[in-house]
């Protein structure tokens, strides 16, 4: 069996608060990109990510500076995860912003979209990334609270810097939504979170019909398990141990094996698409 096809196997793990922090994670995650040989196609391109100090936010980011782009990295609170991220960036000679905030407040999402163009001089990436999730086994043990911090993180923030965001993009920008394949098939555990994702399938239909007349392509990118802080910040450690194995390929994804997707949804490369959805899911037979 190809290593592509090989089961992984995790230890034991798991993290209080979400959305969890990748330098306690065992393996870290391969978000380096080491394999990777940009050439230029976003150079000079300035990019916001949100979730971006770590996991496919990390990786993608990476990417993205090497293919020459200057990097925001809008991130909650994991401020050690971040300057990692920020180092990793600017070993590829770009230059990497580093924003701490709640991305669930309007207020915020706007003072990070303007300190980016103020400081890296223009935006023509928006990266909407961040996330949470909950493990809950009913309905019933979902409280408000829980529900309201869910859809303001998952996709009222992507509304919020969209918003902030849309007055400094033109023809030529793109934005990049994550969704997920549980927006598809589903989730017995993270009916929040999924329904949060289905949103972000919908946001990124309308956003890019509203949007097609500027220039502005509008994409998302569901990915199915992929090994980032989220998940032993969600999941007991007995789950953790054998994350991703359920899909065909019978192991989760490393954040640098979904990055290329949106390097390729930023670029002139999917000049031609907008409104779509790509699915890196290690072959689960969903999408649409």
């Amino acid at each position: 069996m190809t290593q592509q096809f090989q089961e992984k196997k995790y230890p034991p793990q798991h993290q209080e608060q979400q959305p969890g922090k990748e330098h306690q994670m065992q393996p870290k995650p391969k978000s380096q990109m080491k394999e990777y040989r940009g050439c230029d196609k976003l150079q000079d391109k300035v990019a916001l990510i949100t979730g971006g100090d770590s996991g496919i936010g990390r990786a993608a980011a990476i990417a993205f500076a090497k293919e020459g782009a200057q990097v925001s990295v809008v991130y909650h609170n994991e401020h050690k995860d971040a300057e990692e991220t920020r180092r990793l960036i600017e070993k590829e000679g770009r230059r990497c912003l580093l924003i701490a905030g709640d991305v669930g407040d309007g207020v915020f999402c706007s003072q990070a979209v303007k300190k980016t163009v103020n400081e890296l001089g223009k935006l023509d990436i928006l990266v909407n990334n961040a996330a949470v999730q909950f493990v809950q086994e009913s309905i019933e043990n979902i409280t408000e609270e829980q529900l309201v911090t869910t859809f303001r993180t998952n996709i009222f923030s992507y509304f919020f810097m969209t918003r902030a965001a849309l007055k400094h993009l033109g023809k030529g920008s793109t934005i990049i939504n994550t969704t997920s394949v549980t927006a598809y098939r589903g989730s017995l555990h993270l009916l929040d979170y999924s329904s949060t994702k289905g949103a972000i399938v919908s946001f990124t239909r309308s956003l890019a019909l509203s949007l097609i007349k500027k220039g502005i392509r509008v994409n998302a990118v569901a990915p199915g398990p992929v090994w980032t802080p989220l998940i032993p910040a969600s999941f007991p450690e007995e789950k953790v141990e054998s994350f991703g194995a359920q899909v065909p390929m019978e192991r989760a994804a490393e954040p640098d094996e979904i990055a290329p997707c949106y390097v390729f949804l930023a670029s002139d490369d999917s000049s031609y698409i907008t409104g779509q959805v790509l699915h890196p899911n290690g072959g689960e037979m969903v999408g649409g």
